[in-house]
Order: C-alpha cells, then structure tokens, then sequence
C-alpha cells in the first residue's frame, strides 16, 4: 500500500521500498520501562516505551539518530508488536508508549486488534502529523505526547528536512490539546495531551514563541519545558549546535512561561543535558 500517512506523502509502497522517512517493514530498536518521561507518564514502575525505527522529519540533532536514519533496528511482525503490548503490561508498565509511530500507524492499529492492554496508550510524536493519520491514532490513543520543535520556517529549513514543519505541527497540536484530561486517584495520567519543546542554543527566541502558542490552546494542557539539548547527531556544519543552552537562554524562556501564566507545567532542571539519559538500543 502506497504511504501517505506523514506529511511528506511520499507513496513509497513499503515494505518493498523505503519511504521518506527511511522505514520499510515495521522495525523497532529497543521497548522496556523507561522512568525519564514526565511524572505522571513514567509514573511508579515506568512508561512502556517501544522505539519505532524510521523518521521523516530528519532532525540534525536527533539523540536516536541511529533509529531515525533507520540505520539498526529489528523487524517484527504485527504479531510480534501485540505480543510485545501484552509484556510490557505483565512486566508493570503503566503505559505502552509508542515512541515516532507516524509512519507505522496501519501496523500498530493492527496489533491493538489482536491485543489491546488495559493500560493507557501514548503516543509520542515529533508533531509533524496530517489530521486525517491522527484520527486514525486516536482510536487508540489516550495520551497524546508531541514535540512542538520549530515556530519558523527558517528554524525547520536549518535544523531538519521539513520547511513546512510547522505548517502541520500547529494546527496537529491543536487537535491533539483537545484530548480530556483525566488522572487515576493516585496521580496517574490516564488521558490527555502534554505538549513538549526543547530549547536549542540560540533559539530561545522560538521556545518564547512555542510557549506562546501552548497558551492559546486548552487550559489544562500540559507543557513540558526541556534544557536536555545535548550535543549529538549530524551537526558539524551548525556552529550552535555543539554547545548545549546557557542558563541566560534558558531563564529567559522560563520568564515567558510564567507571563504565559501557564496552569500545567513541567519544568526540566538546567543541569537535565546529559548524554547518559540517551538509551542505548538493543537491536
């Protein structure tokens, strides 16, 4: 079947051929309990993350830049990933997070038919998503956990292969922020959306701009500010990418998150940037 589900549509009948995001069968790099997401995500024993390999958006300073460029990774069947669902929750997972699903959204849809957990679903994306993928993935979709990457065309053309990136984040995001917010009694999310940015060096002026988008949206969703940048991935030729934030650039985004008057907030430590919080892959 032809792919259209990301914005690229590229029609690349996979498995057969590569699409633009580098996938051809559905692959993964690596599923355990992750405990680095947000609070009530990672929550008591871990998010159930499973790594899709394959990445149309082709961030420079992707930390999974092996899974991105699709470079190592596992193929597995539909089978394989409903058997992997059912592990995860057995192990005591308190999600099944599915890391860059986009382009392996027919796949997982399928898997949740042969087994769907009784944990909630999240599905963590770069944000660059066409409406119509997204109402497939709400189906089975309870938490809803985007990046919003770049505000400018200018940011997307340096730092990744989407010019347009914002052009579907903004309006995918809006969609995604409509999703109720619910928690269990003990504080776990149980549906809703947390909006993430990573602030780059020099670019503090675009996080501003993202924080000012996120106050647009509903007033319970979450926004998760993060310092973690950490020098990695293809960015010789980006002066400015190997060095990690400043603490100026950052205090001056956190000073438009409190004018932002933002209700829910997640606030990475300055201290956050650390090459050691990147996983290492199984396969």
């Amino acid at each position: 079947m032809e792919c259209t589900l990301c914005p690229v549509s590229c029609g690349a009948d996979r498995p057969d051929f590569k699409g633009a995001c580098s996938a051809d069968g559905l692959k993964i790099a690596k599923y355990y309990l992750h405990p680095f997401e947000e609070p009530p995500v990672s929550f008591s024993k871990g998010s159930g993350c499973i790594f899709f390999c394959g990445c149309s958006l082709k961030c420079v300073f992707c930390q999974n830049y092996e899974l991105s460029r699709n470079t190592r990774g596992k193929q597995i069947t539909v089978e394989d990933l409903a058997a992997i669902f059912k592990e995860l929750e057995q192990s005591g997972a308190d999600n099944i997070n599915l890391v860059n699903p986009t382009h392996y959204v027919r796949e997982i849809a399928a898997a949740f038919s042969i087994y769907r957990p009784s944990i909630p679903v999240v599905y963590n994306t770069h944000g660059y998503e066409k409406l119509e993928t997204l109402a497939l993935a709400d189906k089975f979709t309870d938490i809803w956990l985007p990046d919003l990457k770049f505000m400018s065309r200018e940011g997307a053309a340096r730092y990744c292969a989407r010019e347009n990136y914002a052009e579907f984040a903004l309006p995918a995001i809006e969609y995604m922020a409509q999703k109720p917010l619910k928690f269990d009694e003990n504080g776990k999310m149980l549906s809703g959306c947390i909006v993430r940015h990573l602030v780059l060096p020099l670019n503090a002026g675009e996080a501003v701009k993202a924080v000012n988008f996120v106050a647009t949206l509903p007033k319970d969703t979450y926004f998760s500010l993060m310092s973690q940048y950490t020098p990695y991935g293809d960015i010789k030729n980006i002066p400015e990418l190997q060095r990690r934030i400043t603490k100026r650039e950052y205090l001056r985004v956190l000073g438009a998150v409190e004018a932002a008057d933002l209700k829910n907030v997640f606030i990475q430590d300055y201290e956050s940037a650390d090459a050691a919080f990147i996983p290492e892959w199984d396969y």
